[in-house]
């Protein structure tokens, strides 16, 4: 919506001086003017670009325009599902684990977390780490460095769609002038004209300049970083496991491995730790089930 907001802002604002200055806006409207340069941008979108990133990009550019980030419940809803495992990792036996790691569709404690279970991806990213931590062969340096690999992996492959519309965005400009040019070219050949059609020729040619340059600073560019700022979001909660298991490996109880994971949260979104507390509380959230596993843990 915040996008959608400021798009009406810039064209309202760009229409409104231009008419105020005593501008025509049916002048600005040259449609194969942007046929051109659109349509090139497309072109070279498509040759530069494997077909899952265009498909990416495209998906992309719908979760940015819908905001679709993890939210609070869903912070909250990882961190009830972390400490849930890490119970289970310190108060029960290693084959036990590992049929909620190996089957987590049918596991008792992911089932408590349908929202962290509807992404497959992080599921998997937790099962793999919880299953390297229950083996006991790893150490935890070698767990963070190898948890920062992936995590670097995912990042470099989660922002391809906003360096594929960055690029789309700085060639923009240029696009707009090869239409201009073309206006020009077409404007040359009707030299011997009256000025009032020449003019109206040359103007109709440098609406592609302005269309070119104002796509790239008014629209593709502001819509990169808007997938940028999104899928760096939706990239937080693989650091929030790294963070928390990586205390878990290096020795804190699982009540304080987790207010490592909590701590990584941007601070505007973060929850507090009695926030936390309430929703471990609450049925599914991890809590033990009865007094017999709150002594084991306490063992």
């Amino acid at each position: 919506m915040g996008f959608v907001i400021g798009l009406l802002v810039a064209i309202g604002s760009m229409l409104g001086g231009f008419v105020a200055m005593g501008g025509h806006v049916g002048v600005i409207w040259q449609p194969w003017e942007f046929v051109i340069i659109f349509g090139m941008a497309v072109g070279a979108f498509i040759v530069a670009h494997p077909w899952r990133v265009q498909i990416d990009t495209g998906r992309a550019t719908i979760e940015a325009l819908l905001g679709k980030v993890p939210r609070r419940q869903d912070h909250l809803a990882l961190l009830g599902l972390l400490f849930g495992l890490m119970r289970l990792v310190r108060t029960r036996p290693r084959n036990e684990i590992e049929t909620h790691v190996d089957d987590p569709g049918n596991s008792t404690v992911f089932a408590g977390f349908p929202t962290i279970l509807a992404d497959k991806e992080l599921t998997n990213y937790i099962c793999d780490y919880v299953r390297l931590i229950v083996i006991g062969n790893i150490k935890p340096h070698e767990l963070d460095a190898l948890m920062d690999e992936e995590i670097t992996t995912i990042r470099r492959n989660t922002l391809k769609p906003f360096h594929s519309m960055t690029s789309v965005a700085e060639g923009l400009p240029a696009l707009g002038i090869v239409a201009a040019v073309l206006g020009i070219i077409k404007a040359m050949g009707a030299i011997d004209q009256a000025p009032a059609l020449l003019g109206a020729l040359l103007g109709a040619a440098l609406v592609g300049t302005f269309t070119g340059i104002f796509a790239s600073y008014g629209i593709f560019s502001p819509l990169a970083a808007k997938i940028k700022a999104t899928r760096e979001k939706q990239i937080q909660p693989y650091q929030i496991v790294k963070q928390a298991l990586v205390a878990f490996m290096n020795g804190a109880m699982p009540q304080v491995a987790l207010e490592h994971g909590r701590k990584s949260i941007s601070s505007y979104e973060r929850p507090s730790i009695d926030d936390v507390e309430s929703a471990l509380m609450s049925p599914g959230g991890g809590r033990p089930a009865d007094a017999e596993q709150t002594q084991q843990e306490a063992a």
